[in-house]
């Protein structure tokens, strides 16, 4: 299974794809540009939804539903918003087919006469008809804060797509949100982007970096865009959530209005904020390897896999009581497990099968397991990843030690050998204590070993010589600019390289611009991004 995994080394963009394939996360649909979600994938968005569900619904936001389609109209109300998607709308113009059989073909075509008075979009963001809705439902300043996120597909009509990374069509939330004042969204802004960035590092095990846009980064309508940016193995950052400050953009064009308690008629403030199944991307590209997908214990839709040792007999059904025991302990303790009682398969293709889809924790009972009261527990990530030791010169290591007398992994040219995973002996009367701790301790290893390497990508420049050199070996680049367009613009056109994020905690420093010297007060994040 493995074997059909493109190693990182050969072509990280082919490893990604056959990891999400071989993998059974998803698969090409018939429709160009979209993709199937399979069970293992959609169990796992399934997993992050429920995560970020409860992340928002704890800061008092609802969930509601609007609709697929919103009047062409609509999008004319805000300029900036229409000329930013223009070119990723698809319309709806006809309402039936007319459907046409000779010599037994059947051909079908719009009918004319069912043309819609008015041509709908499938909805590639919902401001418009949701601010529509709003302007219906806000009438007093006791309507406000009003807090809606929805769960739904969106469709942006893609020249290139990537499973997970970039389809013309995708799932996502959306959260739009409507204030009395200026400042209220603004702090709503910057709280979501909090909730995301926390259910990145916590959920996910994905550091990223939190910031503004560059007004030319930033979403088309708003007034400023925030985001988090992650570090993807190969070097290439991704933008993995954003939280709009729409100001009275959306306001005004929708006369979207509250009554003051002074009495008079205000527009409101608003702020939109969106995180897409380019997550699960994200998720892959941070941990996966080349056996395979590497998945964090709080989203892993099995955390816990049992693989039992026998060749039949009347130790197999002692080991198959046992295993009954151990799953229903461990179920009561909160873990997600699965016993693989299939006879049809060998231990060896079920080990490589599970860590394939990326279960974290495996554990192994046999006849001699059973006979000393205790399992084997392996980890499904490596000690060592001989493909980001390289990309670092060495400078990542595990987040925990080797266990003793564990080989490293590594190796030559072409895909390494089988790494080696940390291993340990748990006795069976502890398992229900053990485990959940071992999968937390799982978590924070997952996390510290990626923010170690996204640490070692990062790192300042200050001529634009060692910029391009940078960029070509990529990472986050930390350099002066000037804050000018057009000198953003030219790095861009120079290198394809843009400014992901620049921090708001980010010290003032006096400096001068990487490109054309100009004096500068702070750094900014540079990378190549997807």
């Amino acid at each position: 299974m493995a074997k059909l995994i493109v190693p990182r080394s050969q072509s990280f963009s082919e490893w990604f794809t056959s990891v999400v394939l071989q993998s059974k996360m998803a698969d090409y649909s018939p429709v160009r540009g979209c993709m199937v979600i399979r069970p293992h994938g959609y169990a796992l968005w399934e997993n992050m939804q429920a995560g970020l569900d409860g992340l928002f619904k704890e800061t008092g936001h609802v969930n509601a539903y609007f609709p697929l389609f919103i009047p062409k109209s609509f999008l004319a109300k805000e300029a900036e918003h229409v000329e930013g998607f223009a070119k990723e709308c698809a319309i709806v113009t006809h309402s039936r087919l007319r459907a046409t059989i000779k010599d037994g073909v059947a051909t079908v075509e719009p009918d004319p006469e069912s043309k819609l008075e008015e041509e709908l979009i499938v909805r590639p963001t919902s401001e418009t008809v949701i601010h529509s809705m709003y302007a219906k439902w806000i009438q007093s300043y006791r309507d406000l804060p009003l807090l809606i996120n929805q769960w739904c597909n969106v469709v942006r009509w893609e020249m290139r797509t990537r499973l997970f990374l970039r389809t013309t069509e995708f799932l996502w939330q959306e959260g739009h949100t409507a204030h009395a004042t200026e400042a209220e969204a603004h702090e709503e802004a910057i709280r979501m982007l909090g909730v995301y960035k926390q259910f990145a590092e916590e959920y996910m095990a994905v550091p990223v970096l939190a910031g503004v846009k560059t007004d030319s980064e930033k979403f088309a309508g708003a007034v400023r865009t925030y985001c988090i940016e992650a570090l993807m193995q190969d070097g290439k950052a991704l933008q993995a959530g954003t939280s709009h400050d729409l100001g009275q953009n959306f306001a005004k064009a929708f006369d979207e209005k509250y009554q003051t308690e002074k009495g008079d008629w205000s527009h409101v403030w608003n702020t939109s904020w969106g995180l897409s199944t380019r997550m699960v991307g994200a998720l892959v590209m941070t941990h996966a390897d080349d056996e395979g997908l590497v998945l964090p214990p709080r989203l892993a839709p099995i955390q816990v896999v049992l693989v039992p040792i026998w060749k039949g007999g009347p130790e197999s059904e002692e080991i198959k009581a046992k295993a009954a025991e151990i799953g229903k302990a461990l179920k009561a303790a909160g873990v997600r497990f699965h016993f693989d009682g299939r006879e049809n398969q060998n231990p060896g293709f079920k080990f490589a099968e599970w860590e394939l889809a990326g279960v974290p924790l495996r554990l192994e009972l046999g006849p001699k397991d059973l006979a000393a009261g205790q399992v084997m527990a392996v980890r499904r990530q490596a000690l060592e990843d001989s493909y980001i030791a390289e990309a670092t010169g060495g400078a990542v290591a595990a987040a925990r030690p080797p266990a003793e007398g564990a080989p490293a992994g590594g190796g030559g040219g072409g895909k390494p050998p089988k790494p080696a995973r940390a291993k340990e002996s748990i006795a069976l009367d502890a398992l229900a204590a053990r485990i959940p701790a071992l999968l937390d301790e799982i978590q924070t290893e997952m996390f510290a070993r990626a923010k170690a390497w996204r640490d070692a990508r990062t790192r300042p420049v200050d001529t634009y010589d060692d910029f391009k050199k940078g960029v070509e070996t990529g990472g986050f680049l930390v350099a002066h600019w000037c804050g000018e367009a057009a000198c953003e613009a030219a790095i861009k056109q120079d290198t394809s390289a843009t400014i992901r994020v620049i921090l708001s905690e980010a010290p003032a420093e006096d400096g001068a611009c990487i490109r054309d010297g100009k004096p500068s007060k702070k750094r900014v994040h540079f990378a190549v991004a997807y």
